[in-house]
């Protein structure tokens, strides 16, 4: 869902409006590279294709539209310009032939009980052992929040392709588990983000 606060901040900016900017810009700074974390651990990396992104859309910013999403937008954007430095680098293993790895992180949260943060733990680690791109959707659906539409946008996929990668990755984690764990996964899913529409069944 597009922010009303994403949409000023990006009009304003595009005025030469340099507070609505700073705003955008510590509005997504951190989210960004938290994203780019999952795919390589070179933080510098990281923190200089968020810098070269934020001063592209400065200096073009007369000729930029105005963007269904801001997030998607800029999302889309450090994803693809992180995935040419990582290519362009030769430093890693590809994603599925476009970039990087992908790893999600174990954060302890407060929030949680010793018990609830022992299944986070294990969730995660079985999130790992999928593909990168299942990995990557699975973080954007159900850590990020993010519509499939919004994932369609981000990682260049058509929505077909997007319900059929995330079936395939929630069916991989059921077949990884047994059914007690895949009951507690489906609850912790729920608890990290409260969603309420069901995930379609592709077709063939």
């Amino acid at each position: 869902m597009q922010s009303e606060s994403h949409v000023l901040w990006w009009n304003a900016f595009k005025q030469g409006d340099w507070d609505a900017f700073t705003a955008l810009y510590g509005e997504f700074y951190e989210l960004l590279n938290n994203y780019g974390r999952k795919f390589t651990r070179d933080e510098d990396l990281i923190h200089d294709v968020v810098h070269d992104l934020f001063v592209r859309i400065w200096t073009t910013r007369q000729r930029l539209g105005q963007p269904v999403s801001v997030k998607n937008y800029l999302y889309k954007a450090f994803r693809s310009t992180l995935f040419r430095k990582i290519q362009s680098l030769s430093r890693f293993v590809e994603l599925d032939g476009e970039g990087g790895g992908f790893t999600v992180n174990f954060i302890p949260d407060a929030s949680f009980r010793q018990e609830e943060q022992e299944l986070r733990k294990q969730v995660i680690e079985m999130v790992n052992t999928l593909p990168a791109r299942q990995q990557e959707i699975i973080f954007l659906r159900f850590y990020e929040g993010m519509s499939y539409e919004e994932i369609s946008v981000i990682m260049d996929i058509n929505m077909s392709s997007t319900y059929k990668l995330l079936y395939k990755a929630l069916d991989n984690l059921q077949k990884a588990s047994n059914k007690q764990t895949w009951l507690l996964i489906g609850c912790l899913f729920f608890l990290l983000k409260n969603f309420s529409k069901k995930i379609p069944i592709p077709e063939g």
